[in-house]
Protein backbone atom coordinates (compact mmCIF):
# COMPACT_ATOMS: atom_id res chain seq x y z
CA UNK A 1 0.00 0.00 0.00
CA UNK A 2 0.95 3.20 -0.83
CA UNK A 3 0.87 5.44 2.00
CA UNK A 4 0.09 9.67 1.71
CA UNK A 5 2.74 11.26 3.59
CA UNK A 6 3.19 14.39 4.34
CA UNK A 7 6.70 16.09 6.70
CA UNK A 8 7.31 18.18 9.01
CA UNK A 9 10.51 19.52 8.70
CA UNK A 10 13.52 22.03 10.54
CA UNK A 11 16.58 22.63 12.45
CA UNK A 12 16.94 21.61 16.08
CA UNK A 13 14.38 23.48 18.24
CA UNK A 14 12.60 24.95 15.64
CA UNK A 15 9.02 23.30 16.66
CA UNK A 16 9.07 20.31 14.78
CA UNK A 17 7.26 18.01 17.48
CA UNK A 18 5.01 20.38 19.25
CA UNK A 19 3.56 20.97 15.64
CA UNK A 20 3.57 17.66 14.56
CA UNK A 21 1.75 16.97 17.79
CA UNK A 22 -0.70 19.33 17.28
CA UNK A 23 -1.41 18.37 13.58
CA UNK A 24 -2.20 14.43 14.74
CA UNK A 25 -4.58 15.59 17.46
CA UNK A 26 -6.07 18.18 14.93
CA UNK A 27 -6.63 16.05 12.01
CA UNK A 28 -7.70 12.81 14.33
CA UNK A 29 -10.32 15.02 15.42
CA UNK A 30 -11.31 15.97 11.96
CA UNK A 31 -11.91 12.25 11.55
CA UNK A 32 -8.64 11.28 9.76
CA UNK A 33 -6.85 8.03 10.82
CA UNK A 34 -2.75 9.59 11.42
CA UNK A 35 0.18 7.81 12.26
CA UNK A 36 3.84 9.10 12.19
CA UNK A 37 7.09 8.46 11.96
CA UNK A 38 9.84 10.33 13.58
CA UNK A 39 13.58 10.09 12.65
CA UNK A 40 15.50 9.81 15.46
CA UNK A 41 19.40 10.20 16.62
CA UNK A 42 20.98 6.98 16.37
CA UNK A 43 21.64 6.16 20.00
CA UNK A 44 17.61 6.49 20.98
CA UNK A 45 16.41 3.81 23.00
CA UNK A 46 12.18 3.19 23.71
CA UNK A 47 13.37 0.56 26.48
CA UNK A 48 14.48 0.55 30.01
CA UNK A 49 17.31 -0.89 31.19
CA UNK A 50 16.01 -4.11 33.46
CA UNK A 51 13.26 -4.07 31.32
CA UNK A 52 12.16 -7.53 30.25
CA UNK A 53 12.40 -6.71 26.50
CA UNK A 54 15.81 -4.80 27.24
CA UNK A 55 17.01 -8.07 28.53
CA UNK A 56 15.83 -10.19 25.77
CA UNK A 57 17.76 -7.69 23.30
CA UNK A 58 20.72 -7.29 25.65
CA UNK A 59 20.67 -11.42 25.35
CA UNK A 60 20.94 -10.89 21.36
CA UNK A 61 16.81 -11.03 19.98
CA UNK A 62 17.29 -9.61 16.57
CA UNK A 63 13.59 -8.17 17.31
CA UNK A 64 11.85 -8.16 20.07
CA UNK A 65 7.81 -7.37 20.35
CA UNK A 66 6.48 -6.20 23.65
CA UNK A 67 2.08 -7.18 23.59
CA UNK A 68 -0.38 -6.06 25.82
CA UNK A 69 -3.95 -5.45 25.91
CA UNK A 70 -3.83 -2.22 24.84
CA UNK A 71 -0.91 -1.90 22.71
CA UNK A 72 1.82 -3.32 21.04
CA UNK A 73 5.84 -2.43 20.15
CA UNK A 74 8.18 -4.09 18.27
CA UNK A 75 12.15 -3.29 18.48
CA UNK A 76 14.01 -4.30 15.33
CA UNK A 77 17.83 -4.14 16.48
CA UNK A 78 19.98 -3.02 13.37
CA UNK A 79 23.08 -5.50 14.82
CA UNK A 80 25.36 -3.70 11.90
CA UNK A 81 22.76 -3.08 9.36
CA UNK A 82 22.21 -0.26 7.70
CA UNK A 83 19.44 2.23 8.74
CA UNK A 84 16.39 0.98 6.94
CA UNK A 85 14.89 3.64 4.19
CA UNK A 86 11.70 5.74 5.04
CA UNK A 87 10.04 3.53 2.56
CA UNK A 88 11.14 0.60 3.46
CA UNK A 89 9.51 2.02 6.95
CA UNK A 90 6.07 3.71 5.41
CA UNK A 91 5.68 -0.46 4.36
CA UNK A 92 5.52 -1.62 7.53
CA UNK A 93 2.59 0.83 8.92
CA UNK A 94 -0.73 0.02 9.00
CA UNK A 95 -3.65 1.56 6.06
CA UNK A 96 -3.92 4.79 7.27
CA UNK A 97 -5.29 8.45 5.47
CA UNK A 98 -2.14 10.17 6.09
CA UNK A 99 1.54 9.88 7.58
CA UNK A 100 3.23 12.84 9.28
CA UNK A 101 6.75 12.22 9.19
CA UNK A 102 9.21 14.27 11.35
CA UNK A 103 12.40 14.56 10.01
CA UNK A 104 13.88 12.86 7.13
CA UNK A 105 15.24 16.14 5.73
CA UNK A 106 16.69 15.13 3.03
CA UNK A 107 14.13 12.77 1.61
CA UNK A 108 11.79 14.02 -1.74
CA UNK A 109 7.98 14.25 0.03
CA UNK A 110 6.02 17.00 0.31
CA UNK A 111 7.20 18.63 3.78
CA UNK A 112 6.28 22.43 5.82
CA UNK A 113 9.83 23.74 7.40
CA UNK A 114 9.01 25.40 11.15
CA UNK A 115 11.31 27.99 11.85
CA UNK A 116 11.53 29.25 15.67
CA UNK A 117 13.88 32.32 16.29
CA UNK A 118 15.33 30.16 19.29
CA UNK A 119 16.00 27.32 16.75
CA UNK A 120 19.51 25.54 16.88
CA UNK A 121 20.09 27.27 13.62
CA UNK A 122 17.87 29.32 11.47
CA UNK A 123 18.80 29.55 7.79
CA UNK A 124 16.53 28.51 5.83
CA UNK A 125 15.82 24.94 4.33
CA UNK A 126 13.56 26.31 1.67
CA UNK A 127 15.80 27.44 -0.54
CA UNK A 128 17.55 24.15 -1.38
CA UNK A 129 14.45 22.06 -0.97
CA UNK A 130 12.02 21.65 -3.45
CA UNK A 131 9.87 19.31 -1.48
CA UNK A 132 9.34 21.98 1.31
CA UNK A 133 6.37 23.49 -0.11
CA UNK A 134 5.33 25.67 2.97
CA UNK A 135 7.06 27.67 6.31
CA UNK A 136 5.24 27.79 9.09
CA UNK A 137 7.37 30.36 11.70
CA UNK A 138 6.85 32.15 14.92
CA UNK A 139 7.97 35.00 13.38
CA UNK A 140 7.31 37.24 9.86
CA UNK A 141 9.10 35.01 7.30
CA UNK A 142 9.56 37.57 3.70
CA UNK A 143 11.38 36.57 0.77
CA UNK A 144 9.86 33.15 -0.27
CA UNK A 145 7.49 32.30 -2.39
CA UNK A 146 6.06 29.53 -1.00
CA UNK A 147 3.15 29.93 1.82
CA UNK A 148 3.87 30.83 5.29
CA UNK A 149 1.78 30.10 8.33
CA UNK A 150 2.41 31.13 12.07
CA UNK A 151 3.55 28.16 13.66
CA UNK A 152 0.33 28.00 16.16
CA UNK A 153 -2.08 28.51 13.39
CA UNK A 154 -2.91 24.68 13.60
CA UNK A 155 -6.65 24.60 11.61
CA UNK A 156 -5.12 26.16 8.79
CA UNK A 157 -1.86 24.36 8.73
CA UNK A 158 -4.05 21.53 8.88
CA UNK A 159 -5.71 22.83 5.78
CA UNK A 160 -3.48 23.26 3.47
CA UNK A 161 -1.88 19.82 4.75
CA UNK A 162 -5.35 17.97 3.51
CA UNK A 163 -5.41 19.58 0.26
CA UNK A 164 -1.76 19.40 -0.58
CA UNK A 165 -1.87 15.44 0.62
CA UNK A 166 -5.25 14.67 -1.36
CA UNK A 167 -7.43 14.10 1.70
CA UNK A 168 -11.04 14.95 1.04
CA UNK A 169 -14.14 14.03 2.64
CA UNK A 170 -14.97 10.99 -0.03
CA UNK A 171 -11.59 9.18 1.49
CA UNK A 172 -12.89 9.12 4.89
Amino acid sequence: MTHRVFGITGWKNSGKTTLTEKLVAELTRRGWTVSTVKHAHHDFDIDKEGADSFRHRQAGAMEVAVVSGRRWALMHELRGEAEPSLDSILARLAPCDLVLVEGYKREPHRKIETRRLEAKDTAPLSASDPNIVAIAADHAVSGETIPAFALDDIAVIADFIESAAGLSLEDG
